[in-house]
Parts: structure tokens; C-alpha cells; sequence
């Protein structure tokens, strides 16, 4: 049985900034198909739009009703700035 790559990525809204870090896992069988990806912990005020196998797939709910990819590059409104 193949170990599993555990890390932490933070997420952050680019519509109100709320953020918080998720605690994720995956496969590191290389010879796998799939990365074999899972969210073992959200952060609260995030919850699953869609879960995918695949981190660029996987789609996370702000509680402000935002929606946007579990690994994506960080656009902000006009002005937002990160906190």
C-alpha cells in the first residue's frame, strides 16, 4: 500500500478575502493514473461546489457564495489586496 503526501494550502476568496488553510492528502505512487487527491480538513467558512480526484478539478465554496478551483492562480477585485 502506497503512503500518502499530506500538506496544507491556503485558501483565500478573492470576492470578500476570507481564508483559511486546508489540510489535504494525495497518492505518491507515481505510476498511479490519478493523484488521488482529497480534502481531509476544510477550513471553516469554505465547504465542496464539486470534488474531483484532481486538485485543478476540485471546486471550493466561500460562505460568501464565491466559487473557484482548489489550485488556481489568486485574482483580486480592483483594490483587493491581500491581507
Amino acid at each position: 500500500m502506497a503512503a500518502r503526501d499530506r500538506y496544507s494550502r491556503k485558501l483565500e476568496c478573492s470576492q470578500c478575502g476570507h481564508s483559511g488553510y486546508a489540510e489535504v492528502s494525495e497518492s505518491d505512487e507515481r505510476r498511479a493514473s490519478s493523484r488521488d487527491f482529497q480534502i481531509d480538513e476544510m477550513p471553516t467558512g469554505f465547504s465542496t461546489e464539486f470534488s474531483s480526484k484532481d486538485p485543478r478539478k476540485y471546486m471550493v465554496r466561500c460562505q460568501c457564495g464565491h466559487k473557484f478551483r482548489f489550485e488556481q492562480k489568486t485574482a483580486y477585485p480592483p483594490g483587493g489586496e491581500p491581507r
